[in-house]
Order: C-alpha cells, then sequence, then structure tokens
C-alpha cells in the first residue's frame, strides 16, 4: 500500500493539473446528474417486520381511509368553539379541506365520528386523513391545508387561533444556516496556526470540499433509486467536513516534515502521501466499516444513512491521496518551513506537549484512576436515556406543527398529539358494530388512556379500529407502557372475542422502531469492539495496546450519551444549546453515535499510538517511546480533534433537531476521546505496562496480516534502492535471512545470503528438508522471514510480497511432478521455485523436467539434499550456482558458494 501511495502521490505531483481537472469534472457531471435524476428528500421512516409497520401495511389494504398520512387544525376561540360565529367559520374550513382530492375530514363537532372538542369548551380539532404515506403527499396538498388554516385564522372573531399539525406537518426538512458555517472558520485558524501559512491552511479546505461536493450530489442522484431521509446528507455533509480537512491535515502536515528535512517538494509529497496516506486509508477503512454495520440493526432508513455517510468517507480518502499531491504540487517550494520560524514554532509546541505527557506519565496509577473516575461519573446519566422518534414537539418553537401541539397539549390530553389504532380483523363476527362497542368499552377502561373517540368497522365490515388517545405525550413512557398494556391483551381479546388486534399508528412505528434500534445496540456493538480488537492488533501487534484502545472507546461513548442525556432530556444548558423541548433523545443516536465515533477514536489512536510503537521498535525503551512518540505526533492529532469539534459543534444550536443530538454526542465524543482518552489515558496506560504493552504471541503475529499504517515498508525500500550494488538487476538478493520455529524459538535457517541472476539457475542443498522448504517459500513470497534483507525481482519482501507471489511459482515437484511444472511455466512466470526435486522417483519425469527448463525460461530455484537427484531436472545448458545449508545454518554466507558439474 505505501508503496503504491508513494508512485501515486509522484505521479498526481507531477500531473497536478489533469488531477485537479477530473476531479472539477466528477463533482460538475455529478451535480448535472443530482438536478436531473434528484427527487428530494422523503422523512417517512418505516421498518418492515415490526408490528406496528405490519398493521399499517394491512390497514393500507383493508381501510385504506385510516392508513395513509394525516393532519389536523386546531381552533380556539376565547368565546367557545361552539359559538355559533365560530362554528360557521369552523365548518366552512372543514368543507374546503373536503374539497382536497383524498381527503377523509372529520369536523370537531362530529362526536360519533371521532371529533374532539377540549374539556372547556374552548378548543376543537379537524381531523384531516389522506390517501398515501406521508412521502407521497406532494407540497401544493400541503401548502393548501396550510392556506386553508391561514384563511380560519384571519376569519375567527379577535383574540382566536387556528393553526395547522399534526404527522404530515411534524418534520421538516432541515437546511443549513451561517452558524454551521463558523466551524469551517475554526478550522481555518487551527489550520493557519498548525500549518503556518494561509497557504497550507487553504488545501485542507479545498480537499475537503471538493470530496463532500461530490457526496453530497450523489445523495441527490441516489433518491432516484429510492427514498432517502433529510437527515442523511446533513450527516454525510458533517462527517465529510471532518474527516476530509483531517486527513489532508495528516498528509500535509507529514509534507512540510519532509520538506524540513531536505527533500525536494516532488519526493516529500510522494513520502507524505506513502506514509501519512497509509494511515488516512486506514483510518478511513474504520470508519467506513463502522459506518456499513449501522446495518445491523435491520432498519432501512439507517443503512441507507450508513452507507451514504460512508460512500462520503470513502470519497474524502480518495480526494485525500490523489488531490492533496496535486495541490501540493501547484504549491511547490513554498510549503517548506522557514528554519527560524519552524524552530521557535516547533520548539514552543514541544515543551508544551512534553509537558502534557511528563504530567500524565508522572504518576501513571493516578492519572488511569482520576481519568476513568471521571469519566464513569459522566457517563452514568447515560443509564436513563430514553429514545423515541421526534415529533412535531422537536420542532422550533415558531413552526405552525410546532404552535399546534403545544396548543393540544394545552387543551387536550397530550395524546391527542399521536392517537394509537387498535386494529383487528372481525371478519368471523356476526356483530361488528357490537364488537367494536365491547372493544372500545375494554380499552377505556386501561390505565393511561385519555379517549377512546372512535370504535368503527371498515364498510366491508372485515377490519375494524378503536382509536386511542393516551394520557401522556407521544414519546412519553408512559404511552409506551400503554402500547405494551394492549398488546398483553392479544391472548384475552383472541379468547373471549376471536380476533387478533395489532397495535399501530404513528406514535407506535416510533415506539418499534425505538425498541429495534435499543435491540440492535447490543450486536452493533460486539461488532464494533470485535472489530476494533482485530484492526488494531494487526497495526499494533500488541495484545494490551488494542485491548486498552477498545476500553477507552467505550469510556469515551459512555461520557458522550451521558452528556446528551444531560442537554438534551433533562435539560442542562438546553437554553444555551437552543434546545427547544426536552425529552427522549431520537432513537437511533446512540447507534450512529457509535458507528461514527468508532472510526474517529482509531484515527486518534492510529495517528499517536503509531509513532510511539516506532520509537519502541528502535530504542527498546518503552518509557522514552511514549514520550517521543507523543511529542512528535500530539500537535496534529490536537489540530484534528480541534477542527472535528468545531465542525461537530457547529450544527447544534441551529441544527436540525434529529441532527443536534448526534452533533453534539460527536463534539463531546472527539474531544473527550481526543484529550481525555488519548492523550492522557492512553500514556499512562503505556507508562504502567512498560515493554509489556508491546508484546505479542509469536503464533499470532504471524498468524495475523501486516499493515503498514506508517509507511516503514517503504522506507526499506527507499533505503535498499541501491542493494546489494547500484543498477542490480539479479532476480533474487539476500543477505542475513533468519527464520525460527514460534514454538521452540529454534533456528529453521539463519544467515542465508547469496544472489540469483535474472535467467540463471541456483540450488539450495542441506540435509534438513523442512529447512530448504521454509527457506524456498520465504524465496517465493509465501512466507515472512524474522530478519535480513532480501529482494526478489526489485521487490522488498515481506513489503511486496503479493506482487512478488503473482510472479513467482512455487512448485512442490515431490508432489506434483512434471505435470505441475509445466502448469506453473504456463503462467509465464519471472522466477520458478522447485522444491524437493530428489523426491522424484520416476527418471522419465525427471527428464520431462529438464526439456521443460531447456531452452527460454525464468530464473529457477531448486532445492534438494543430494546433488545427483537435482542434477537430472536442471537445464543442460547454463551453470547453476550453489548454496548449502547445513543443519539450520547458511554455510557460505556470500553472494555465490559455487557451481554444479
Amino acid at each position: 500500500m505505501s508503496s503504491f501511495l508513494y508512485s501515486l502521490g509522484r505521479r498526481a505531483f507531477a500531473a497536478r493539473k489533469t488531477v485537479l481537472l477530473i476531479w472539477l469534472l466528477v463533482l460538475a457531471v455529478a451535480g448535472g446528474a443530482a438536478g436531473l435524476l434528484g427527487k428530494g428528500m422523503d422523512n417517512s421512516v418505516t421498518i418492515p417486520g415490526t408490528e406496528a409497520q405490519q398493521a399499517l401495511d394491512r390497514l393500507a389494504v383493508t381501510f385504506p381511509q385510516t392508513s395513509g398520512a394525516s393532519a389536523q387544525i386546531i381552533a380556539v376561540s376565547p368565546q367557545g368553539v361552539a359559538e355559533p360565529a365560530v362554528r360557521a367559520e369552523v365548518d366552512r374550513a372543514v368543507e374546503e379541506l373536503k374539497g382536497i382530492r383524498g381527503a377523509s375530514v372529520i369536523s370537531p363537532y362530529e362526536k360519533d365520528l371521532g371529533g374532539s372538542t377540549s374539556a372547556d369548551g374552548r378548543a376543537g380539532l379537524i381531523m384531516i386523513q389522506l390517501e398515501g404515506e406521508v412521502s407521497t403527499i406532494d407540497q401544493p396538498t400541503k401548502d393548501r391545508i396550510a392556506r386553508i388554516a391561514s384563511d380560519l385564522r384571519e376569519r375567527l372573531p379577535a383574540g382566536s387561533q387556528a393553526s395547522h399539525g399534526g404527522p404530515l406537518f411534524a418534520q421538516n426538512f432541515p437546511g443549513l444556516s451561517i452558524i454551521e458555517a463558523l466551524g469551517l472558520v475554526v478550522a481555518i485558524v487551527v489550520l493557519m496556526i498548525t500549518l503556518g501559512s494561509f497557504l497550507a491552511a487553504g488545501m485542507p479546505l479545498v480537499n475537503a470540499l471538493v470530496g463532500v461536493g461530490i457526496s453530497m450530489t450523489l445523495i441527490f442522484v441516489a433518491t432516484a433509486l429510492g427514498p432517502i431521509t433529510a437527515t442523511t446528507p446533513l450527516l454525510s455533509l458533517m462527517l465529510g467536513l471532518a474527516v476530509g480537512i483531517d486527513y489532508a491535515l495528516f498528509i500535509l502536515s507529514r509534507h512540510q516534515q519532509e520538506l524540513a528535512g531536505g527533500s525536494t517538494p516532488q519526493e516529500a509529497a510522494a513520502r507524505a502521501n506513502a506514509t501519512a496516506g497509509s494511515a488516512v486509508i486506514f483510518a478511513g477503512l474504520t470508519v467506513v466499516i463502522a459506518l456499513f454495520g449501522l446495518g445491523v440493526a435491520g432498519i432501512p432508513f439507517l443503512t441507507t444513512m450508513g452507507v451514504a455517510a460512508a460512500v462520503g468517507v470513502a470519497i474524502a480518502v480518495l480526494v485525500s491521496v490523489t488531490l492533496m499531491p496535486a495541490l501540493l504540487g501547484f504549491a511547490g517550494d513554498r510549503l517548506r518551513p522557514r528554519a527560524r520560524r519552524k524552530r521557535a514554532r516547533t520548539g514552543g509546541g514541544d515543551r508544551f506537549f512534553a509537558g502534557w505527557v511528563r504530567a500524565a506519565t508522572r504518576f501513571p496509577l493516578v492519572t488511569v484512576l482520576v481519568v476513568i473516575g471521571a469519566l464513569g461519573i459522566a457517563t452514568l446519566p447515560a443509564a436513563g436515556l430514553r429514545l423515541a422518534l421526534p415529533d412535531a414537539g422537536a420542532l422550533p418553537q415558531q413552526d405552525p406543527a410546532r404552535v399546534t401541539y403545544d396548543l393540544v397539549s394545552e387543551h387536550f390530553p397530550k395524546g391527542f398529539n399521536g392517537p394509537l389504532i387498535v386494529t383487528g380483523n372481525i371478519v368471523t363476527s356476526t356483530d361488528p358494530l357490537g364488537l367494536m362497542a365491547d372493544l372500545k368499552t375494554e380499552i377505556e377502561r386501561l390505565p393511561g388512556v385519555a379517549d377512546v373517540p372512535l370504535a368503527t368497522p371498515n364498510p366491508t365490515a372485515d377490519t375494524g379500529i378503536v382509536q386511542v388517545i393516551p394520557e401522556g405525550s407521544p414519546d412519553s413512557e408512559q404511552t409506551k407502557q400503554l402500547v405494551d398494556e394492549i398488546r398483553s391483551l392479544r391472548g384475552h381479546f383472541q379468547q373471549t372475542y376471536g380476533i387478533d388486534i395489532a397495535v399501530t399508528g404513528f406514535t407506535a412505528v416510533g415506539i418499534d422502531v425505538s425498541a429495534k434500534l435499543g435491540q440492535a445496540l447490543v450486536p452493533f456493538g460486539v461488532v464494533v469492539v470485535g472489530l476494533s480488537l482485530i484492526l488494531l492488533t494487526m497495526v499494533f501487534r500488541s495484545i494490551a495496546v488494542p485491548i486498552k484502545a477498545t476500553l477507552g472507546y467505550l469510556l469515551s461513548i459512555g461520557a458522550s450519551m451521558g452528556i446528551v442525556t444531560l442537554v438534551f432530556q433533562d435539560g442542562w444548558l438546553a437554553d444555551a444549546l437552543n434546545v427547544t423541548r426536552t425529552g427522549p433523545v431520537i432513537s437511533f443516536m446512540p447507534i450512529v453515535l457509535m458507528g461514527v465515533l468508532f472510526g474517529l477514536a482509531m484515527d486518534y489512536e492510529v495517528f499517536l499510538v503509531t509513532r510511539m510503537r516506532e520509537e519502541f521498535v528502535h530504542t527498546r525503551d518503552a518509557r522514552a517511546a511514549i514520550h517521543t512518540g507523543f511529542v512528535s505526533s500530539a500537535k496534529v492529532v490536537t489540530a484534528a480533534a480541534v477542527i472535528m469539534f468545531a465542525v461537530f459543534v457547529a450544527f447544534v444550536p441551529e441544527g436540525d433537531a434529529n441532527l443536534k443530538p448526534i452533533a453534539l454526542g460527536l463534539a463531546v465524543g472527539v474531544f473527550v476521546d481526543a484529550f481525555v482518552v488519548r492523550m492522557t489515558l492512553v500514556p499512562a496506560v503505556l507508562a504502567l505496562l512498560g515493554d509489556k504493552a508491546w508484546w505479542m504471541p509469536r503464533r499470532l503475529d504471524r498468524a495475523l496480516p501486516s499493515f503498514d499504517v506508517e509507511g516503514e515498508n517503504l522506507r526499506e525500500e527507499l533505503a535498499l534502492a541501491d542493494w546489494p550494488r547500484p543498477g542490480s538487476d539479479d532476480a533474487i538478493a539476500c543477505q542475513g535471512l533468519r527464520l525460527t520455529e514460534p514454538s521452540t524459538g529454534e533456528p529453521v535457517y539463519r544467515d542465508v545470503g547469496f544472489a540469483v541472476a535474472r535467467g540463471g539457475v541456483h540450488v539450495v542443498r542441506g540435509a534438513d528438508e523442512p529447512a530448504i522448504s521454509a527457506l524456498l517459500l520465504t524465496l517465493s513470497g509465501r512466507l515472512k522471514p524474522d530478519a535480513g534483507r532480501l529482494k526478489v525481482l526489485g521487490h522488498v519482501l515481506p513489503a511486496r510480497a503479493s506482487a512478488v507471489r503473482s510472479r513467482v511459482a512455487y512448485v512442490d515437484t515431490g508432489e506434483g511432478g512434471a505435470e505441475a511444472v509445466r502448469r506453473a511455466l504456463a503462467e509465464k512466470p519471472a522466477v520458478l521455485v522447485l522444491d524437493r526435486t530428489d523426491r522424484i522417483s520416476d527418471p522419465a519425469a525427471r527428464r520431462e523436467i529438464r526439456a521443460l527448463l531447456t531452452g527460454p525460461r525464468p530464473t529457477v530455484v531448486a532445492g534438494t539434499t543430494g546433488l545427483a537427484e537435482v542434477h537430472d531436472v536442471l537445464p543442460a545448458t547454463g551453470s547453476p550456482t550453489l548454496s548449502e545449508l547445513h543443519g539450520s545454518t547458511a554455510a557460505v554466507p556470500g553472494v555465490v558458494s559455487g557451481s554444479i558439474r
């Protein structure tokens, strides 16, 4: 990966105008497609398989008048709505509403049909039922209802009110305000302080805006394929801006470090792309996987949201590793830090972060206990977190639907804002009207029921509905308990009346959504935590570091959920953050927060701890590695976290009500994870563990794939570019190769060194057949040595093992014979490795192999326990060279040991 990114960085730097033009064309094409194909956002929420949704789907067929979108208009008059002048205007509004195509309207004066007036007679509700779901109701229909309500308000006597609302208007489409731009302003300031120039600070913003522009337009294009909630593009925007700026910052910061070390601008850009770009890809991969993991919940709208955000992050990564090198090409040498300013700026920063890490590690046990205690206390409120889908009560106070919601709550039982519908199949009943009356009587007696205004069969008398008004608000625990109580009576109604009931309606759907999301948290958490352990073990080659990182992530999640609970549910600082109504938090906040914060937490862990590991590998001094690694990376991590925090927190004051809790949770989570967990707790834990922090069982180390985040393999390739000699074109060159047995620690082979020219033939001979096989597997890129230098076909191993494996054929001739050699040669490998040639007992097979290798051939390396056995299978032309393995040690560590005659 690092080698590929190095090459990509050099090419993008050289072809900077072309790269920039390509991305601008992609942005233009995506924007044009969005304009042509986009169908707008959809805020309806459905979850297939839940009881409420299944019942609603059945009603759409059997009783469509009750299954579609609903709205309401409330009229309030000091004289009372029964006053003739008031009633005349309300009746006029009802007649106007009946003129809307597909609308069923119930006047507040039609008590037998479910019409409602308040107990004091001052308020009346006009109920409007439309055909089709909320997402299918067009804007002209909504506008006409709003206009009728406005006209009614103007016609009513002075001091009266009229307002429209209900589920049809419960959610508005979120937009952007000038407040969100403050996050970008903070980002610019932080970037200028970190990078030292306005030119450098502008590059990450350009990088992020290009990525966000493409991802946002693709979301609007995707609306042609299916419904997408209006929160989806805002979440993608929020994440895309944050990671786009941060990923570019990591690459740009490394570029400046390479320039300061004396590299040319193109070489610096290539190396920055290879090293920081590798970390960016790993960090982006963790975010993408976590966002795709939202599909674990099995909820379509949440899966769509996760996929869209994941695509946005993936685009941010792709833009960062291609567009950033191109932008660095335009800047040229102007980003090279001036020596005096660099020393002054770096010195002050180094002293600050050196003091920070000394304070965190001076008494590490105290630091660990204080941090865990503080975050544990912050987590406690999360135990009382309640989840619900937002209704009109979460809208801004001046919104007509919110005004209606508040007026209904003031003059009616709160449940009028979210009535329940109890439905059942009554096709077997001989007295459907009597049956519905009996159901109404039974339900009216239940605790928590304020009213049952309607109980009726449909015109074909095969389905009945009972409208139930709870005493509590739609998102209250009291209403949830009522839904559970009615559902618990299913057996009773089946036995007594022979019908199977179901509870549905907007409120019941919301309750089921919240319940299903709550049930998904544990499996999703297991997936995320398990994923973090595996990925971090691959990166850090350690057992303790991944466990510590995962536990730190859980602390961050707990603290962020605790703060969200305090603000949005308990009302702490609600006015300061413009939270217009406290109560349950939006249902999908915890699972989105867990997914996104997981990726961001792993970002900080990778960028901070990989430097510490690099220092430990070089010095073997665990404590010094903590200090050196921390000081060298803390500045960039701090800048990245501040930018993330600024972008997220900017969406809180004026943001969409659905997005506010997520934005605050992410802002708090980023702050806690970066500054409290990664930059305070992590150094203290590593100081406590010492060398044990980097221990890993040898067998596990070999079993797990390696992910070179810091580009160490590239540095090795660059260092060995002229090895074993400048201009060398050897097919194979090795020196000091060593491999040990994991279980015993005994050497399999050691101090192996030789070179094989391209097109040459080389024999490895020894008494220990497993040692020979191990060496040949190493040479073919299929086994990783413990130490030494090895280049095959110009590729450094084990860094470029995949490239070597694709060009080197390994054949166990003792098993496959001549046929296996023929198949291998058909693939035209550059190197052919023949193992166990002494096991070929058939003379004809030996002659056939010899014939296959005579004439044009690849480089050949053969393994044997005796020269006589291998002689018959080698080409008749050429002069093979020899290396001997005595026991587990190569007898001759030089380049060529001799030749077979």
